[in-house]
């Protein structure tokens, strides 16, 4: 059985219910947000997480890039969408969805990089899973 990386941007809010999870699944979608989006690869998670998550001026001023694995099988049960660029790729999972697709990650959620900006305050809850990142 073949596996298929996903990558998903957060912040820090979205990362501490991670961490609460063991890093094992992904907090479920606010009311409005009708799916939850994994993208395809790592460099347009990257330009969300500095972009988006960072560079936001609302936010807490802090992007990871989160990286998770399941089994191909599952992966060709969603459509792939585009939604820029040729490489702007992503998974459309409905939010009521999420509860499934979290099960069938494999091996956990694991921190690729981040990206933090002046105004971050760290957290002990993020400090232990930031060594190495």
């Amino acid at each position: 059985m073949k596996n298929i990386t996903l990558y998903r941007p957060t912040g820090a809010n979205e990362l501490a219910l991670i961490i609460d999870s063991g890093m094992k699944r992904f907090p479920p979608r606010l009311f409005w947000q009708p799916i939850f989006y994994p993208v395809l690869n790592f460099k347009y998670a990257a330009e969300i997480a500095e972009q988006w998550n960072r560079g936001d001026p609302n936010s807490d001023g802090v992007g990871f890039v989160t990286a998770f694995d399941i089994s191909d099988d599952y992966f060709k049960k969603f459509q792939i969408q585009t939604v820029g660029l040729p490489y702007h790729q992503e998974l459309w999972v409905p939010a009521e969805q999420l509860d499934e697709f979290n099960s069938e990650i494999i091996n956990g959620i694991r921190i690729e990089k981040s990206f933090v900006g002046k105004q971050f305050l760290m957290t002990d809850k993020i400090r232990s899973v930031l060594n190495g990142v």
